[in-house]
């Protein structure tokens, strides 16, 4: 799950950067407001990527999911 979060992540990423560097290198040659667009979606993109790259998968652990609070120690 983790190397799909983490692909899933960098491909969201790398499109935000393709859409700014196009919109402000050729982009904006045809058309000013299609540039600012571009910008304004590659603005977004960023938090999701975040979310999609930090959130909890349903195999993953959580991190107090082993805590035993009888002997204040971690479960092994």
């Amino acid at each position: 799950m983790y190397a799909r979060r983490r692909r899933s992540y960098f491909v969201l990423m790398t499109t935000c950067l393709v859409l700014f560097v196009s919109a402000w290198a050729f982009v904006r040659l045809i058309s000013v407001p299609a540039a600012v667009g571009l910008c304004v979606v590659a603005l977004v993109i960023p938090p999701i990527a975040a979310i999609v790259g930090n959130r909890r998968g349903p195999d993953d652990r959580w991190f107090d999911e082993d805590w035993n609070p009888d002997r204040d120690t971690y479960r092994r």
